[in-house]
């Protein structure tokens, strides 16, 4: 895809670790550049290398384009938005202050690409796995409607949990899952932490994260939803159900899943479809997009979060230990890299695929 000039992103939240996140995956990127930062009014005002350097937590040396520039304030819609084609939002608020932000900026005319959770369930919001559901861009003309924008638009990614099962369950839909059991052991980058601001989780497991249970249950039934009268209508089936623990690793959020198929499939079938998935991203080559989606391990002791969460730079998703069950027909252990693909590197690659199809363009 060739571009005159590379389109300007924008970084809601851009000191946090998401924000860090986005800012390195764009310091190289072929198609877009970090046009503008911007967190809350403490940080307004300072070089980001001020205001981030202190607090940076990526293994990643902070790009020199960036540390010169100066912070704004989030709350500075209108001025923010003259600057930049687009923005990518990873900001730190309640859930109303966060849907009236994004869609503020949005009625900008500046589409916003959300990491966070407060418009995932905005029935005309698509929440995308670009290889999974990327029918669900349609709904934006009616979401653009609503907002009387022409341009504006908001589309959000979902949890970073789901996305260590999800994609392989995806593959086998031809199969009908009817149930699905899953528990996901996150990592403490999940919640924005190192185990040197978060010592405590050193040699320890935390069964409970706060709303990630039913976020787990019911995201999946979003992205297999379906477009009707201008809404995005959730998928009535699996049943899911989950249990999410926090354990002490950095990056990776691992899964033990248990399912159960209305046609059960061979092994060799599953293997097959898991080995042969692509989505739009690959037939695209989306400069983020991993050759090969969903990568198995024939190991007994794989995957592995530290062997493996970077797969495919760490927007691969991993699978392994599939067998037959005694209770469910079959039992797997699913990984990914829940700040690449599934936090920042996930909204990233929903950028690419929203300016592939024409949705974001130069301003």
């Amino acid at each position: 895809m060739e571009m005159k000039r590379k389109l300007r992103a924008g970084i809601l939240g851009a000191t946090g670790m998401v924000g860090q996140r986005f800012i390195t995956l764009l310091a190289d990127h072929p198609w877009f550049e970090v046009g503008l930062v911007a967190a809350s009014a403490r940080s307004a005002g300072k070089t980001y290398e001020e205001a981030a350097g202190p607090r940076w937590k990526m293994a990643e040396p902070m790009p020199e384009a960036v540390k010169g520039l100066i912070v704004r304030d989030v709350a500075d819609v209108e001025k923010n938005a003259a600057e930049v084609d687009f923005f990518f939002s990873a900001v730190d608020m309640t859930k109303e202050e966060i849907r009236a932000i994004e869609e503020a900026y949005a009625k900008t005319e500046t589409p916003v690409v959300s990491n966070n959770s407060a418009h995932r369930w905005t029935p005309d919001v698509p929440m995308v796995v670009p290889e999974l559901n990327p029918e669900h861009l349609d709904v934006i003309p009616f979401q653009k409607k609503r907002l009387g924008t022409e341009r504006g638009f908001i589309l959000v990614k979902p949890n970073c949990s789901i996305q260590s099962y999800t994609p392989a369950l995806h593959a086998l839909r031809q199969f009908v899952p009817k149930v699905v059991v899953a528990t996901t052991y996150q990592a403490i980058s999940g919640a924005g932490k190192t185990f040197g601001d978060w010592p405590e989780m050193i040699d320890n497991v935390i069964p409970y994260i706060g709303g990630e249970e039913e976020k787990s249950e019911q995201e999946p039934l979003r992205i297999w939803g379906h477009i009707e009268n201008g809404v995005i209508v959730k998928a009535t089936s699996p049943i899911i159900t989950t249990q999410c623990l926090r354990v002490p690793v950095s990056d990776g959020h691992t899964a033990a899943v248990f399912v159960t198929f209305e046609k059960k499939p061979e092994k060799e079938e599953i293997l097959r479809l898991w080995k042969e998935f692509k989505g739009v991203p690959q037939e695209l080559h989306l400069p983020s997009a991993p050759a090969q989606f969903i990568t198995y391990f024939d190991e007994d002791n794989r995957p592995q979060a530290r062997l493996d969460r970077m797969t495919e730079r760490g927007m691969g998703v991993c699978v392994g230990r599939l067998r037959e069950d005694t209770v469910y027909d079959y039992k797997f252990v699913g990984l990914s890299h829940n700040t690449l693909r599934g936090a920042a590197g996930g909204g990233v690659l929903s950028a690419e695929l929203l300016t592939a199809k024409g949705l974001i363009q130069p301003k």
